[in-house]
């Protein structure tokens, strides 16, 4: 087997008995943005990309035609990420738009690979202050991410890439779970 395949399959496999708490994830989210909550979703690089996916797929769909549901990606809309920056620093870049989007009820969700990035930690931080519902997909645990989160789902694998392929697994399972929750 490829190395790259291989270091995939024995991440998805120490993965596999997260099923249920990706089932809690789904179901909650489900809950959330039926009574017309919202996901906020971070990260940085691969995981903006991974957090984008997550919210198309909610306000878009997945599978299954449904109503749109609110998911916002909070690195997308540079004027506002480029002020922050500018007048807050880049720490404060999505802790700012979660006290300015989340609600009490929300839920956000934290991607790192690392998860030790100080403008996500800032914004899990602002999440709980806010009374958001706090979620880490990260690399390997222990990290301040998983930490300081709700709840967390760690990718036991070095390897950035395998980490973030996971995580696009896993996405797709929370996107199942909630439109079968929905349907």
């Amino acid at each position: 087997m490829h190395p790259h395949l291989l270091r995939l399959s024995t991440a998805l496999a120490a993965v596999d008995d997260q099923a249920t708490k990706i089932h809690t994830w789904g179901s909650k989210l489900a809950g959330v943005l039926a009574d017309g909550g919202r996901l906020l979703a971070c990260g940085n690089g691969g995981s903006a990309a991974e957090a984008q996916h997550l919210t198309a797929e909610l306000v878009g769909r997945y599978r299954d035609d449904r109503r749109p549901y609110a998911a916002l990606p909070l690195h997308c809309d540079t004027s506002t990420i480029t002020a922050i920056a500018n007048d807050f620093g880049a720490d404060e870049v999505y802790a700012r738009q979660v006290r300015g989007h989340g609600r009490p009820g929300d839920v956000l969700i934290c991607l790192s690979t690392s998860g030790s990035s100080p403008n996500i930690l800032r914004a899990a931080e602002a999440g709980r202050h806010c009374g958001l519902t706090t979620w880490a997909l990260t690399g390997p645990a222990p990290n301040p991410l998983a930490g300081l989160c709700d709840d967390a789902l760690a990718v036991p694998a070095e390897d950035t890439a395998t980490v973030q392929e996971v995580h696009l697994a896993v996405i797709h399972m929370l996107c199942a779970v909630l439109e079968e929750a929905c349907a």
